[in-house]
Order: C-alpha cells, then structure tokens, then sequence
C-alpha cells in the first residue's frame, strides 16, 4: 500500500534537527512558525504550531518570552517538543514535565533526551508497519496502534502524575491554579 510506505518512510527518515543543527541565529515569530512546520512529521493540518498556539504556550509558561521579538536555539527546542507532545499530552502535563526538566537539566541536555527518544519512538511504529499489508487486515492495524497509543498513554499520564508527586508540582496538574 503506497499511502502507507510513504508513511512508514516519513516515520523513518524524519527527524527534527539536532540541538547543533537548530538556528543560531534569532527568529521572528512567523520565521518559527515556518520553521516548526518542517521540524516534525506532519500528517495533517492540525499538526503545525500557529503564532497563537504558541503565544498560549509563552503565556502558559511552557516557553519563555521571546528575547525582543525574536526567538532563540531554546525556544525552537521546547516549541518542537511542544509540536510533538500536544498531540498526547495536556498543556498542564507539558508544564510538569518542561518545569522538572528545567530543574534536572539544561535546555540543551533535555532537547538531546527528546530526540534521542523521538528517534527510537519514530523507529519502533515505523517497525510496526506492513506497507504490503491488504485492505482487509488495515483495520487491524489501526486498532493495532490505536490500542498501543492507549496503553503507552495510560501510562504515560501515570507516571506523569507520580513524577509531580515526587517533585512536590502536583499543583501544575489541577484546574486550579
């Protein structure tokens, strides 16, 4: 099936630059938001980062403000990250993690860590595609990784809530702030 070669090649061969390859040189916002889009696997409209998205994510504290109006090496790194986690995380989840990542490492290091396990995340679906597969069994593929996606977010969002708990940010995960 071409439309799931293709796919299972984007999962393979896609992979947002290295924290060395990430402009050195200050962005203005619709320069980022070009820039986003061409960071990340995108499969659909909904993927990309707009201005306003990323405007909540600097209001919301996911992202600090941008130097003047330009954005750095730092902000690209959380911004791709962000592209990537809003597709299963909530804003709140994100500002756990991103804030305990602050406290454990530099932006630099916990970037390294997002691509580093990005890669083998990307690596392992791709794994899990049979481009020659019929249209028969490609609704068993797709429950196939919609049950995986279901799991790993089971336990993402468990693991997510103990790490705020040990971290003393529980605070981060209610409605009320």
């Amino acid at each position: 099936m071409e439309e799931l070669a293709q796919l299972k090649q984007q999962l393979t061969e896609q992979r947002p630059d290295s924290w060395d390859d990430l402009p050195d040189i200050p962005l203005y916002m619709d320069q980022v938001v070009g820039y986003l889009a061409r960071q990340m696997v995108n499969t659909g409209e909904g993927d990309a980062l707009t201005s306003a998205m990323i405007n909540n994510y600097i209001k919301d504290g996911l992202v600090e403000r941008a130097n003047g109006k330009k954005y750095g090496q730092e902000h690209l790194a959380y911004l791709t990250a962000i592209a990537a986690l809003k597709q299963v995380m909530s804003v709140r989840e994100m500002k756990v993690l991103t804030t305990v990542g602050r406290e454990l490492r530099a932006p630099q290091r916990q970037y390294e860590y997002f691509c580093q396990y990005l890669d083998q995340a990307m690596a392992d679906a791709a794994a899990g595609i049979n481009e020659d597969i019929s249209d028969q069994d490609l609704p068993k593929l797709v429950l196939e990784l919609a049950l995986r996606s279901y799991a790993s977010g089971l336990a993402c969002h468990r693991a997510l809530t103990i790490l705020a708990q040990r971290t003393g940010h529980e605070d981060l995960l209610s409605k009320k702030r």
